[in-house]
């Protein structure tokens, strides 16, 4: 699949996986891709907990009780530090949202499917608690959390505005 058709064929999959295991060279690839994105005068701020063990996966949908994370062969959970780069600025915010992009990218590159879920991440002292599940070391909070898997059922991208509504050439 090129470039072009990844960008079309990526969605947000909320449903439920099927029961079948995510080799570790393709966890791996995908990592490889959210470590890779560009990262604020290269602070690298994020980090990642990719959770395959089932008896972990059960205890953080207990915390996040989503059917996605009830049945994903990998969660993975982003989690960044707030590190002022320059003069004053951080960028772990957008640092951790090209990571994030870039591991939906390439898990629909692959075949696979996710939902970036941080809205909802964030309720409910999730952060705090996911956390001390995963042993986040501190100072870093949790943004997300993004079930991974073979999808159960179709997914489609939703309908996007045409271009001419959002883009402006000058």
């Amino acid at each position: 699949m090129d470039f072009f058709e990844v960008v079309e064929k990526r969605h947000s999959y909320r449903g439920e996986f099927k029961n079948q295991e995510i080799p570790r060279a393709d966890l791996t690839k995908i990592m490889e891709a959210g470590i890779r994105a560009p990262s604020g005068l290269n602070g690298q701020t994020t980090s990642f907990t990719v959770v395959t063990d089932p008896g972990l996966r059960a205890k953080l949908h207990e915390i996040f009780p989503h059917k996605g994370i009830a049945t994903a062969p990998a969660v993975i959970v982003a989690h960044s530090a707030r590190v002022e780069v320059y003069q004053g600025t951080a960028f772990e915010v957008q640092d951790y949202a090209a990571a994030v992009e870039n591991i939906l990218l390439a898990a629909t590159a692959l075949g696979y499917a996710t939902v970036w879920t941080d809205g909802e991440t964030a309720k409910e002292g999730r952060p705090e608690r996911i956390a001390k599940l995963l042993n986040v070391p501190a100072g870093q909070t949790v943004r997300a959390v993004l079930p991974l898997g073979v999808p159960v059922g179709e997914g489609r991208q939703k309908e996007k505005k045409p271009l001419a509504e959002r883009v402006r050439f000058l």
